[in-house]
């Protein structure tokens, strides 16, 4: 059998079957709602990050006289119990709320690619090592450990990297770090699996080592679910963010992110009820676009669809 996988010299070049840009673009734009949460999340990015060159208002402009105002030709979005715009305010905090979701996100999805790679490569005693110490992570209570280790280290970092750059440091590395664990298991199954592959066999046969045969074989062809999982990183990111700030955990009180708006808007719903309801419905209309998109994502790369 070794020998005629030696003998087919194109068995190397052969990978397993993968979807290319276009089949995967026709796929997801199939997928409707996928497509709509594209659109949607693509306008709150924009917004986000060049809204304030359309509606450049100060985030800390105090105006009593314009106190729990509603929406208005003068503020869009209304004004909190200081009389400031939250328009110019959920526009600040929302670069900080998409920021923390995708940077946790990356450290999540890197994090669970190495552990998982690492254990779908060993034969021995690394995987058994590296799944119990995933099953440890999953089994601990993440909120009571996210607190735990936020008061511990909260202000060693604020003194390393300022107020603002500390916390977003502290919460990006907790969120990630607890949140590597299903990227891990999945990596793992797509590497136990396709590591016995013809077309891994054959660059095995042909001498190539561990770290070619992940980079050129098997990595290429297993990053379709890890990009879904990736997806649902970012909503579980932004969500443990808002979670944080509404407990008064996150972000300090001035830096208004969409979660530390709702928590300020908490004593204020029979009066002000548009304060929760706009970075409320910013956070919803986030999350559920996300994960319509991951759900676009898995259907667009599963090249066992029929096109």
């Amino acid at each position: 059998m070794a020998g005629s996988t030696l003998a087919s010299p194109s068995a190397e070049a052969a990978p397993a079957p993968a979807a290319s840009g276009r089949d995967t673009w026709r796929r997801f734009r199939r997928h409707r709602l996928a497509v709509a949460s594209s659109v949607i999340l693509a306008v709150l990015v924009l917004g986000v990050v060049f809204g304030g060159l359309l509606w450049p208002v100060a985030i800390d402009d105090i105006d009593f006289a314009a106190m729990l105002q509603g929406p208005s030709p003068q503020h869009p979005f209304g004004t909190d119990d200081l009389g400031q715009d939250l328009l110019a305010r959920m526009i600040y905090g929302g670069r900080i709320s998409l920021a923390v979701g995708f940077a946790a996100m990356l450290v999540a999805t890197l994090v669970g690619v190495v552990v998982g790679a690492v254990a779908g490569m060993s034969r021995r005693f690394l995987d058994p090592a590296l799944m119990w110490v995933t099953d440890l992570f999953l089994s601990l209570p993440q909120l009571p450990l996210l607190l735990l280790v936020i008061y511990l280290f909260r202000d060693r970092l604020k003194e390393v990297f300022g107020i603002e750059g500390g916390v977003f440091v502290m919460i990006v590395a907790v969120i990630g770090g607890l949140r590597w664990m299903p990227v891990a298991r999945l990596v793992r199954a797509q590497f136990l699996s396709l590591r016995e592959k013809e077309f891994v066999e054959a660059a095995r046969a042909q001498g190539a080592g561990p770290w070619h045969q992940v980079t050129r074989h098997i990595l290429p062809n297993a990053i379709g679910p890890v990009i879904v999982a990736a997806t649902i990183e970012v909503s579980a990111a932004i969500i443990a963010e808002s979670t944080l700030s509404f407990l008064g955990l996150g972000f300090p009180p001035d830096i208004p992110t969409w979660g530390r708006l709702l928590f300020d808007a908490k004593d204020h719903l029979d009066v002000a009820p548009h304060w929760a309801l706009f970075p409320g419905a910013a956070i919803f209309l986030t999350v559920l676009s996300i994960n319509f998109i991951g759900d676009g994502l898995r259907d667009a790369l599963d090249p066992r669809r029929v096109l």
